[in-house]
């Protein structure tokens, strides 16, 4: 064996290569040098010549235990390999003294890595010292394996239950994975998304609020998580969704801890809010946002007027008298025709005459804003259809492991749908000066 490594050919540029040698007793012996570059170096050819036992040790494996040798061969080899390579790089042999010298050897780290035959546990070399160091024999695994987390963080992202992935990975690479593991994966994610949440805003005239739930894990129970969503207007009349929070509750501190990040982050020229009356809502509004009018989404104060409705055979009359409200052109003719289905309504549906009187009104500030941007503005639907897009997405996971899980999935999805809808078309023309109705 011995005369076999000494016949050994240079490698110039350190192209790998493979040769076949045979030896007296005519077994091939397959050598590769695994991320070994410039193999002519004296200096490696005469490590090469002083172990021998080496190819002798992977050569008894393959004859005595077959393919079952196969992974422990490898790991041998490999482990030679970039013992070499680390040699060459220090351009110093172990306790060599030489002005050559560009570092120091720095023992071993395990890393495991999953193949066609098996999992192999390598001993990656460690340098100390002023040079990086990395084995080229890994490299490529290492880009594979980040390419295949990157690969796992998409699928979740895109929708793909953890679940899925893993039987997805499993099917493709021959290795399985926790759902556990598809989730660490999307940590991938996090700097970049936290970054997208943290970015500096500017004016925005017109602000949209709205909120959702979804299940999340925590203490060993299961919660109803809040997830509150912020769009914005722009001067150029761009749709943008400006933040998100989430948190198990949906009361005034979480409200007013996410309108205050939002002015912290520089969020300004704010004249007109609309959204539904969501709980705790109200007084963080009015803490953070005191002067700025508010309308209540006309939408759903239709359908929170069902609930007072004393018949069901009544629920399709009432849903007309009040859209004939909203309907009304100016603020003086919706309020005409509230008093006159209040008036209706007094002696058969008295809770119902009284609730309407008390917050139709609240759907009435729509009227301050231009006619021409009053349709769009009334509602907060433009919200509504982005929620309607988070739960297609989200319902193949049903629970989420925690908050940080949550908030990471929807961010990334709103990160991608304000993006498209900055480099879209124009959702409201702000240069128009119609008159509001009044």
């Amino acid at each position: 064996m011995a005369s076999v490594a000494s016949r050994a050919q240079p490698n110039p540029g350190g192209v790998k290569t493979r040769r076949v040698r045979k030896t007296g007793r005519g077994r091939a012996i397959l050598v590769s040098c695994w991320g070994v570059t410039n193999t002519s170096n004296k200096t490696n050819q005469m490590t090469h010549q002083s172990n021998p036992e080496l190819l002798n040790t992977v050569l008894q494996l393959l004859t005595e235990q077959g393919h079952d040798g196969f992974a422990e061969g490898i790991r041998i080899l490999v482990n030679e390999a970039m013992r070499l390579e680390r040699h060459q790089v220090l351009q110093a042999q172990p306790y060599e003294r030489t002005d050559s010298r560009q570092g120091y050897a720095n023992g071993y780290k395990p890393k495991t890595l999953s193949s066609r035959v098996g999992p192999i546990t390598f001993s990656v070399p460690q340098v100390r010292g002023q040079t990086d160091f990395y084995p080229s024999a890994l490299e490529k695994g290492i880009r594979s394996e980040q390419a295949l987390k990157l690969a796992m963080a998409e699928m979740y992202v895109q929708g793909v239950s953890t679940r899925k992935v893993s039987a997805i990975v499993e099917e493709l690479c021959g290795a399985s994975v926790s759902s556990t593991q598809v989730s660490q994966c999307a940590k991938h994610l996090d700097t970049e998304l936290q970054k997208w949440r943290d970015r500096p805003l500017a004016s925005c005239p017109y602000l949209v609020f709205d909120a959702r739930y979804e299940k999340v894990r925590h203490d060993g129970q299961l919660r109803d998580c809040a997830v509150l969503i912020a769009l914005g207007i722009t001067p150029e009349g761009q749709r943008t969704i400006l933040g998100v929070s989430v948190a198990l509750s949906e009361a005034e501190v979480h409200w007013r801890a996410f309108f205050q990040s939002l002015v912290q982050r520089g969020l300004c020229g704010v004249t007109y809010i609309v959204s539904d009356d969501h709980p705790g809502m109200a007084a963080a509004r009015q803490a953070v946002f005191g002067a700025v009018p508010w309308q209540r989404c006309q939408f759903h104060l239709q359908q929170n007027a069902q609930a007072y409705v004393p018949r069901l055979d009544q629920r399709a009359e009432v849903a007309r008298a009040i859209r004939s409200v909203f309907e009304c052109a100016t603020r003086h003719a919706a309020e005409q025709r509230l008093k006159e289905i209040v008036t209706h309504y007094t002696k058969n549906a008295p809770k119902l005459a009284r609730w309407m009187e008390e917050n139709l009104p609240q759907g009435f500030t729509v009227f301050l804003l231009p006619a021409a941007h009053q349709k769009r503005m009334r509602t907060s639907n433009a919200l509504e259809r982005v929620n309607m897009e988070l739960k297609r997405r989200t319902r193949v996971a049903r629970v989420f492991p925690n908050e940080a899980s949550l908030l990471r999935l929807i961010t990334a999805l709103l990160s991608e749908t304000s993006d498209d809808w900055e480099t879209g078309k124009i959702y409201l023309n702000m240069e128009c000066q119609n008159p509001p109705s009044v």
